[in-house]
């Protein structure tokens, strides 16, 4: 973790692609075993079928840009593949740098506590 003067923009890569058949599947997974699902921001940020109304709230009242996208997606948008996801990234132009790594996102056993993390790199 690594806080950054004046970060403007955050980009939140999910551990999970994009499209209708890995959202059904992740709902499921998240349902039946939620104890192996490989996500932990979705886990924690997330419902079984929307976002959670206090990570909105959280998001919002941030202070950055944030941006939400699908490890495709991502890898799509900006041509890098060689992370290990979920990771929040700090974003100034088309440069991006690692603020929190899977590591320190799968560490976190509840909202409050990955709340606190992304608060002390902003």
């Amino acid at each position: 973790m690594t806080k950054q003067p004046n970060v403007k923009h955050l980009v939140f890569v999910y551990n999970a692609d994009s499209g209708m058949f890995n959202t059904l599947t992740d709902i499921a997974h998240k349902v039946f075993s939620p104890s192996t699902y490989s996500c932990n921001l979705c886990a924690i940020s997330h419902s079984y079928f929307s976002e959670r109304d206090e990570w909105k709230e959280f998001i919002e009242q941030l202070g950055a840009e944030c941006e939400f996208l699908h490890r495709d997606e991502f890898e799509k948008k900006y041509q890098l593949t060689d992370y290990t996801y979920p990771t929040v990234f700090f974003r100034s132009g088309t440069q991006l740098e690692v603020a929190l790594d899977a590591d320190d996102i799968n560490e976190c056993d509840s909202m409050t506590m990955l709340k606190e993390k992304i608060s002390l790199i902003v």
